[in-house]
């Protein structure tokens, strides 16, 4: 896939790659690690596939639900994974986020993850960027980048716990 990616997030997992695809490809695991750290799971579907979604909803610790989705793009069984995310409303139609301030945040944000195998664990490299934006939107977005990278910090933190109960 191609595309102006200007969020990169690279991670070395503790597992062998068929084991963390899995923890994209099955709800079972992604209700246990996705989402910001310190967030209750409230609500999760899950469709597999090329045109396929997964909507969940999760409440902060203030009490602010938050509601997003997937759009899946391209599946590459334990290679990559190609998705449009969005934040979204309890149907799962695109929504704009419910935090202020966050007014010019891009509705719709293009994903390619890659899943390598290094050693006897995983590389796992996340790239994402504006999709169908405005100048101002793409704008926004590369000043977020600090803020997503401490956010996917907490985020794949929860998948190396989960990763961690899995591989015994």
């Amino acid at each position: 896939m191609t595309g102006n990616f200007p969020l990169t997030i690279t991670r070395r997992l503790n597992a062998p790659r068929a084991l963390v695809w899995d923890c994209y490809a099955r709800l079972e695991h992604l209700e246990k690690w996705w989402g910001p750290a310190g967030y209750a799971w409230i609500h999760g579907s899950l469709d597999f596939k090329p045109g396929g979604k997964f909507h969940y909803g999760m409440k902060a610790p203030n009490g602010i639900e938050m509601w997003g989705r997937f759009v899946y793009q391209a599946i590459a069984p334990i290679e990559s994974l190609d998705f449009i995310n969005s934040f979204s409303d309890p149907a799962g139609e695109i929504a704009r986020p419910p935090y202020p301030g966050m007014e010019n945040f891009p509705p719709e944000v293009m994903n390619h993850i890659t899943f390598a195998d290094e050693g006897r664990g995983t590389l796992l490299t996340l790239q994402g960027g504006p999709h169908k934006a405005t100048a101002e939107q793409a704008k926004f977005f590369e000043g977020m980048l600090p803020s997503m990278n401490q956010g996917f910090a907490g985020t794949l933190a929860q998948l190396e716990a989960l990763l961690a109960t899995l591989t015994g």
